[in-house]
C-alpha cells in the first residue's frame, strides 16, 4: 500500500504541486523566523560578550533616592573618592569610570547622524598607557581640551568629518561646536545598532550628563591571577547602597538573556502570521485531498474489491499525505534559510548595522520544520482519508462518486450555527465588558466565528453565489450562467476554496477600518486641540527623548516668537496615591492647545491652582474650590486648589495641569516632552526658520507644523498596516492557489462535460470566460463574507478602544473595500488563467469520449 501512495502522488504531481506550495510557503515563513532571530541572537550575544571583554568586575550607580519625605539620599552617582578606594584594593589592575548620556552630531546637511536611540556622548577616559580601552584611534587622538571632541570612525564618515574640522555637538539643550581631535574604532553596543559615540574629556561629560566628580559605571580589571569573583567581594563593602557591582561574565550572561527576550516580541508576532499562512493552507491541502479521493473512487473501490481493509485504504491516503509534507517541509526548510539571508542583508541595507557572524541553524528549526510540514499536511488530510473507508467495494463497478448524505449536510449546518452563535454571543459580550478585558473576549469570540463560518460556508455559498448569478448572466450570457452553476455543483469544495480568502480578507478588513478609524481620530485631536504654530520635540528615538529646561527660556527669548509654553511631565502624591501632572506656562496656555474649561477659570494656573480633566475630576470627586494634599516629586508640600475643570485632553496633557514652576522650580524633575510656539509670522516658512534659528539649527530637535503633527501620527498607523498587509500577503498567495488548484481539478472533472460544450457550440474564448467567471464567484464570495465580518469585529474592538482614543468614530474606508473586492476578482482572474487555457485546448472529440 505504502509503494501504490508512492505512484499515486508521482502520477498527480501537478495535482499535488499547489499543496506543496502552500506548505512550502508557511514552512518557509516559519523556518526563516527562527533561523534570522536565531542569528541575531547569537550575533548580539557574541558581541555584547565581547564588549566585557577583559571586564572582571563592573560597577553601576542607580543614583540618588528620595525617602519618605521626597527629600534626596545618597550621592548622583560614583564619586572620586569611590573610585580611588576601588583601584587601591588588591588584585585590582585598573579601573575606568565612565559617565554616559545623549549626543549627537549632523551632517553636512545638519540631519542627525545614526539612529536617535543610541546616539551617546561619553567620556574619554585613558589608562596609564594614555590609550582608552574602549577605543582604538585610527586618526589623531583623544580630547585634552574643554573644547574638543573624539568621533567613532563610521559617524566621522557619514558627517564628512576630518581632525581638525569643527563640529556641531547636539545635546538636549543649545548645540555646542568642537574641534574634533580624533576618530576611533570601537566595539561599543551603540555605534554597533546604527548610533555614534561621542567622546568629550572626563570634566566635560561630567558636567553635561551628571554632576562634576561623578560618575555612573566604573569598569574594572583585573591582575593576572585574580578571581572575578574574589574582586567583586572584596569591593562590594567599598559601594554605597546606590551602587551595585556584578562581574562581567554575569552582565554579559545578562544582556545575553535581554536580547532573547527583546527579539522574543518579533519572533512570536513573525510566528503568528506563519502560523496564519498555515491555518489557511489546511483548507487548501484538506481540498486536494478531497478531490482526489472523489477523482479515484473507482481505483479505491477496486482495491477494497481485490482485499484491501478500510485502515489500508486510509493508510494509503495518509502515507501520501505524509510523502507530499516531507517534501514541503524540506523546500520551505531550504526557502526559508533563503528568507533568513535575505532578511538580514534587507535590515542591513535600510542601516540598521547587525553584527555580523555565521548563520545559525539550529537543530530544533529543522526538526519543527519537519514536524509543521508533516502535521498539517496529515491533519489536513485526515478527514478525506477518513472518507475513503466509507467506499464499498461495489463502487468499482460504477463511475458514479459518492455524494455526501443529507444527514451529515444538517450536522453540519447544525454544528455551524452553534459555533457562528457563540462566536457572536462572545464578541457582543466583549463589546459590553469594554477594556483590555473586552477585547480578549473579542478575540475568543472572533475565533469561534470564523470556525463557524468556515462551517457554514456551504450553506451560505447558495444565497451569496444565487445573487450574483442574474447579473453574470446578463452581462456574460452563457458563460456566466455556467460559471455560477458550476460554483454551486459542489458547495463543500467551493466553500473550502473560499474560506481561504474570507479569511485573509476578515483580519485585513479588520485591521484596516480600526487603523483608519484611529487615523482619524487622532487627526481630529491635532487639528481640533491644537492652535500652536509648531511643536519642538526631541527627534524620533533620542535616548531620554526629554527637553533640556533651557529649551522653553530659550525659546521665549528669540526674535520672531510671540508665545511658549512646555508640556513638562512629572506627578505629585496625595495621600501615597500618584497623580500624573503636567507643567505648563499659564500665561500662553490657553494660546497653544485648545484647553475646553467647563467650569472655573483658566487662569488659576497663574494663582498656583490646578487644572483638573473631566474624567479625573468625575474619578476623584473634585470640582471646583476642592483642595488636594500634594506633595512634589523633590519632597515639597503643599495643599492644591482646584481652579478648573477641562474636558479631557488625554494624548496631550496629563490630567492634572499646573504651572510648571509649582511643579518643579528648578526644572530639575521634570520631563519636558514638548514646546508649542507661536511666532508673529504664523505658520509660514519664515516662522518656522526662526524656531530653527533659535534652537541653533539643532540636528537633535524636530520643530513640526499642524500637518507634521498629523503625518506622524498618521503615518506610524499607516506604516503598522503596510507591515500587517504585507505579512497577510502570505496568507492571500495560498489563498490564490487554493482557487488554481480547484479550478484545475475542476477542469479535470468535467473534461467530458466541456467537450460536449464545445460541441454545441461553446467556442474556446466562451470555455475560458466560463471558467475565468467561475473563480472570480468564488473568490468574491470569500471576500465578500470577510469584508462583512471584518467590519463587524473592527466595530466591536473599536467599542472597547473609544474610551481611551478621544473623538474614537468608526469610519468605514469605502475606497479600500472597494479595492479589496475588486483585488478579489484580479485574483480570480489570474488564478482561473492556467485552468481555463488547459480547458480551452481540450480536443473536444477526445474530451466527449472521456470517462
Amino acid at each position: 500500500m505504502f509503494r501504490t501512495a508512492l505512484r499515486n502522488v508521482l502520477a498527480h504531481k501537478a495535482r499535488l504541486l499547489m499543496t506543496v506550495l502552500a506548505v512550502t510557503l508557511g514552512v518557509a515563513f516559519v523556518s526563516g523566523t527562527l533561523v534570522f532571530t536565531d542569528t541575531l541572537k547569537k550575533s548580539l550575544s557574541s558581541q555584547s560578550a565581547k564588549s566585557y571583554d577583559g571586564v572582571a568586575v563592573s560597577v553601576s550607580s542607580y543614583g540618588q533616592t528620595r525617602d519618605d519625605d521626597g527629600q534626596k539620599q545618597g550621592d548622583p552617582g560614583i564619586g572620586q573618592a569611590t573610585l580611588d578606594k576601588v583601584a587601591a584594593t588588591g588584585g585590582v589592575a585598573s579601573v575606568t569610570g565612565r559617565v554616559t548620556g545623549f549626543a549627537g552630531i549632523g551632517d553636512e546637511k545638519g540631519k542627525l547622524i545614526g539612529q536617535g536611540w543610541s546616539n551617546a556622548g561619553s567620556n574619554f577616559a585613558p589608562g596609564k598607557d594614555g590609550k582608552d580601552p574602549r577605543s582604538a584611534f585610527v586618526d589623531g587622538a583623544g580630547p585634552t581640551k574643554a573644547d574638543q571632541i573624539a568621533l567613532d570612525k563610521d559617524s566621522a564618515a557619514a558627517g564628512n568629518y576630518k581632525v581638525g574640522d569643527k563640529v556641531r555637538v547636539a545635546t538636549k539643550g543649545p548645540v555646542k561646536e568642537y574641534t574634533l581631535s580624533g576618530v576611533f574604532t570601537t566595539e561599543d553596543g551603540a555605534v554597533k545598532a546604527g548610533g555614534s559615540l561621542v567622546l568629550f574629556t572626563t570634566p566635560v561629560a561630567q558636567e553635561m550628563f551628571l554632576k562634576p566628580g561623578f560618575y555612573q559605571d566604573l569598569t574594572i580589571a583585573a591582575q593576572p591571577g585574580t578571581s572575578a569573583d574574589k574582586l567583586l567581594a572584596d569591593i562590594k563593602p567599598l559601594l554605597d547602597k546606590n551602587a551595585h557591582a556584578k562581574t562581567g561574565t554575569a552582565l554579559a550572561a545578562e544582556q545575553a538573556k535581554d536580547i532573547q527576550t527583546q527579539l522574543g516580541g518579533m519572533s512570536n508576532m513573525l510566528l503568528a502570521f506563519a502560523g496564519i499562512s498555515l491555518f489557511v493552507g489546511v483548507f487548501l491541502i484538506y481540498n486536494t485531498f478531497t478531490m482526489l479521493v472523489s477523482q479515484r473512487t473507482k481505483e479505491l473501490a477496486l482495491l477494497r474489491a481485490v482485499g484491501a481493509a478500510r485502515g489500508q485504504v486510509m493508510r494509503s491516503v495518509l502515507a501520501e499525505a505524509l510523502v507530499v509534507g516531507l517534501l514541503s517541509a524540506v523546500i520551505g526548510l531550504v526557502t526559508g534559510i533563503g528568507l533568513a539571508i535575505g532578511m538580514r542583508s534587507a535590515m542591513n541595507s535600510f542601516g540598521a548595522k547587525l553584527p555580523g557572524g555565521d548563520l545559525v541553524i539550529a537543530p530544533g528549526t529543522i526538526v519543527w520544520a519537519l514536524v509543521i510540514g508533516v502535521v498539517v499536511t496529515v491533519v489536513a488530510a485526515m478527514l478525506p482519508a477518513w472518507r475513503t473507508g466509507r467506499i464499498a467495494p461495489v463502487a468499482a463497478m460504477g463511475s458514479a462518486h459518492l455524494p455526501a448524505s443529507s444527514k451529515s449536510l444538517v450536522l453540519r449546518n447544525v454544528f455551524g450555527c452553534i459555533l457562528g452563535g457563540l462566536g457572536v454571543g462572545g464578541t457582543l459580550l466583549g463589546v459590553s465588558t469594554g477594556g483590555g478585558d473586552g477585547r480578549m473576549t473579542i478575540a475568543a469570540g472572533a475565533f469561534f466565528l470564523l470556525i463557524g463560518l468556515i462551517v457554514l460556508l456551504p450553506l451560505l455559498s447558495r444565497p451569496v453565489i444565487g445573487a450574483l448569478r442574474p447579473p453574470l448572466q446578463k452581462i456574460f450570457g452563457v458563460p456566466g450562467k455556467l460559471a455560477a452553476q458550476n460554483a454551486l455543483r459542489n458547495p463543500r469544495r467551493t466553500a473550502v476554496t473560499a474560506a481561504s480568502l474570507a479569511i485573509g480578507l476578515t483580519l485585513v478588513t479588520t485591521l484596516s477600518v480600526l487603523g483608519i478609524t484611529m487615523g482619524k481620530a487622532i487627526d481630529r485631536l491635532s487639528t481640533d486641540n491644537i492652535k500652536a504654530d509648531y511643536r519642538v520635540s526631541m527627534s524620533e528615538g533620542v535616548r531620554g527623548g526629554g527637553l533640556d529646561v533651557s529649551v522653553p527660556e530659550t525659546l521665549a527669548k528669540a526674535k520672531g516668537v510671540k508665545e511658549v509654553s512646555a508640556v513638562a511631565e512629572s506627578s505629585f502624591q496625595v495621600k501615597g496615591d500618584f497623580r500624573s501632572a503636567s507643567g505648563v506656562n499659564p500665561a500662553t496656555i490657553a494660546d497653544l492647545l485648545n484647553v475646553q474649561v467647563t467650569s472655573g477659570s483658566l487662569g488659576s494656573l497663574g494663582k498656583g491652582e490646578v487644572a483638573v480633566s473631566e474624567k479625573e475630576a468625575k474619578k476623584q470627586k473634585l470640582s471646583v474650590g476642592s483642595t488636594l494634599d500634594a506633595q512634589f516629586a523633590d519632597g515639597r508640600k503643599s495643599p492644591l486648589k482646584v481652579g478648573a475643570v477641562y474636558k479631557n485632553l488625554d494624548e496631550l496633557v496629563s490630567p492634572y495641569l499646573v504651572d510648571s514652576k509649582l511643579l518643579s522650580p528648578s526644572g530639575e524633575e521634570q520631563y519636558i516632552r514638548w514646546v508649542y510656539v507661536n511666532t508673529t509670522a504664523g505658520a509660514t516658512a519664515a516662522g518656522e526658520q526662526a524656531v530653527v534659528d533659535a534652537l541653533g539649527k539643532n540636528p537633535a530637535m524636530t520643530v513640526a507644523t499642524q500637518q507634521d503633527m498629523r503625518d506622524e501620527l498618521g503615518g506610524m498607523i499607516n506604516i503598522a498596516l503596510n507591515i500587517m498587509y504585507g505579512l497577510l500577503g502570505m496568507a492571500l498567495i495560498i489563498s490564490v492557489l487554493g482557487v488554481v488548484n480547484t479550478l484545475a481539478m475542476s477542469v479535470f472533472e468535467r473534461v467530458q462535460e466541456i467537450g460536449m460544450l464545445r460541441a454545441i457550440g461553446l467556442d474556446r474564448g466562451r470555455v475560458k470566460n466560463m471558467i475565468r467567471l467561475e473563480a472570480v464567484v468564488i473568490s468574491l464570495f470569500g471576500a465578500i463574507l470577510g469584508v462583512a465580518i471584518g467590519i463587524f469585529l473592527a466595530w466591536a474592538v473599536g467599542t472597547t478602544l473609544s474610551d481611551t482614543i478621544p473623538g474614537y468614530a468608526l469610519v468605514l474606508p469605502w475606497d479600500r473595500i472597494g479595492i479589496f473586492l475588486l483585488l478579489a476578482g484580479v485574483v480570480g482572474v489570474l488564478a482561473a488563467m492556467w485552468p481555463a487555457r488547459s480547458a480551452a485546448r481540450l480536443n473536444m472529440l477526445t474530451a466527449i469520449k472521456t470517462e
